[in-house]
């Protein structure tokens, strides 16, 4: 059939209350023209992230009621350690409340002052923890994932011959090798099978352990199914099973492709890096069965493991975001290609090219399709990574605004007004203004800094 359809039923709805425009310029004007401080009530389509923001299924709610409190030795640790080692056969598993708590773990034990973590390309809250650890984080994708019309099927790759170079020349600064899957800040592209081989040959010849951010791993394993000669007829849950086999650790963001709202994980099978990571946790986050979640949490994260390697919602979930690229190419917008699992990403920097990149043609785009629709989208660009650790500032790679739909939250007809709201952004997009930072923090100051229109 032609016609996308949930493969779910609706059984509680949440209001959105609609907003006009000279309401919403006043509002994002009071932000300082940052969308991350907006009031989430004056937000009428919010994608400015996927990450804890799914709907959680009958199933899931389910296991909240029946989830067990016990400060220790909980069932539903149990249960969730048992979920996750089916798809992920790690010797340990360390709950924690989030993603980058568990990178905030793994790189104060395994970075630190003058080492470098290569990655594919790390992410923000990744580079930041590593960044804080006193390391350098360096990023080498592809070439084809950097350019952003580029129909490489797995642009998410790592390029393993810069990587073999680096490993050649500094062994001795680098702790462990990072694997973003898929590559959130190229676009939410996907890393073939046979590259994460390729890796892990890399790693194995120079000793190196290989870790996986791994928040997004059901939408990777699907595109290695559909794009990747030889996994056709294989299982999504058995695609993922090999995924992990390379790998020596993880570590996760239960709140994308576990579905959940809160809750991630560090998996390792270094005993002495587990020990070290579990006397961290017990002072930073809590005692090494609940990890700072309650359990009901950890039983939710178990229903949804099992959910995420469901075929039929992973087909949904890719062809929902081919739908939303596919409209927005044919009415001329420049998109990141092929389109991600997990979002679609508009080029900023070729649609605005009157706006240079340190007035940040990204977070200009973001504003106006708020001012236009209510819709809240993200900035991945030069506000997000153009701040070097000295202080100093230069164009990133590229300025993407991404379009990160929460799972199992909107309708078609959600994503329809997406799209004519960014035809009539598209109509007058010569007029949209450069910015300006006037107030921001020294990591991470996309979250918090404060704008205001040039001209």
């Amino acid at each position: 059939m032609k016609t996308i359809i949930e493969p779910f039923r609706i059984k509680s709805v949440e209001p959105i209350r609609i907003t006009t425009v000279e309401e919403r310029r006043e509002l994002v004007r009071r932000a300082g023209y940052n969308l991350f401080s907006l009031h989430s009530d004056d937000v009428m389509i919010d994608l400015l992230t996927d990450s804890g923001t799914s709907a959680m299924s009958a199933a899931q709610w389910s296991g909240i009621m029946s989830g067990d409190e016990s400060y220790a030795g909980s069932p539903s640790y149990y249960r969730f350690e048992s979920a996750v080692r089916e798809l992920m056969p790690f010797k340990h598993v360390i709950p924690t409340h989030q993603g980058r708590a568990a990178e905030k773990i793994l790189f104060t034990i395994a970075a630190g002052q003058g080492m470098k973590v290569p990655s594919n390309t790390h992410f923000d809250t990744t580079r930041a923890n590593v960044e804080m650890s006193g390391a350098e984080a360096v990023d080498l994708v592809i070439p084809e994932g950097k350019d952003p019309a580029n129909e490489h099927p797995f642009k998410g790759n790592m390029d393993t011959d810069a990587l073999d170079q680096l490993l050649k020349s500094e062994r001795d600064r680098i702790p462990i090798v990072m694997l973003t899957i898929t590559n959130n800040t190229g676009g939410g592209q996907p890393v073939s099978m046979e590259n994460i081989r390729a890796v892990r040959t890399v790693c194995d010849r120079h000793a190196v352990p290989l870790f996986f951010d791994a928040c997004r791993f059901a939408e990777n394993a699907y595109f290695i199914k559909t794009r990747e000669k030889g996994y056709a007829e294989k299982s999504v849950k058995e695609i993922v099973q090999e995924l992990f086999s390379y790998a020596d650790g993880m570590t996760m963001s239960a709140k994308k492709d576990a579905l959940v709202n809160i809750g991630g994980w560090l998996a390792l099978n270094d005993d002495t890096w587990a020990e070290q990571a579990r006397n961290m946790l017990i002072l930073t986050e809590g005692f090494p069965t609940y990890g700072g979640l309650a359990g009901r949490d950890l039983d939710a994260i178990a229903v949804g493991l099992r959910e995420i390697v469901e075929e039929d919602y992973l087909r949904y979930r890719i062809a929902s975001m081919q739908y939303l690229g596919k409209a927005l190419t044919n009415m001329g917008v420049p998109i990141v290609k092929p389109v991600g699992g997990h979002a679609v990403y508009i080029d900023a920097r070729s649609l605005l090219p009157h706006i240079p990149p340190l007035q940040y043609p990204g977070q200009s785009l973001a504003v106006g399709l708020y001012e236009e629709g209510g819709i809240r989208a993200c900035e991945i660009g030069t506000v997000m990574f153009g701040r070097r650790p000295d202080g100093t500032e230069e164009p990133a790679a590229l300025d993407l605004v991404r379009l990160a739909v929460p799972r199992r939250v909107y309708t078609q007809s959600h994503v329809d007004y997406v799209i004519e709201c960014i035809e009539n952004l598209y109509r007058r997009k010569d007029a949209l203004p450069g910015y300006r930072i006037v107030e921001q923090p020294r990591f991470l100051r996309h979250f918090t800094a404060r704008f205001e229109p040039i001209g």
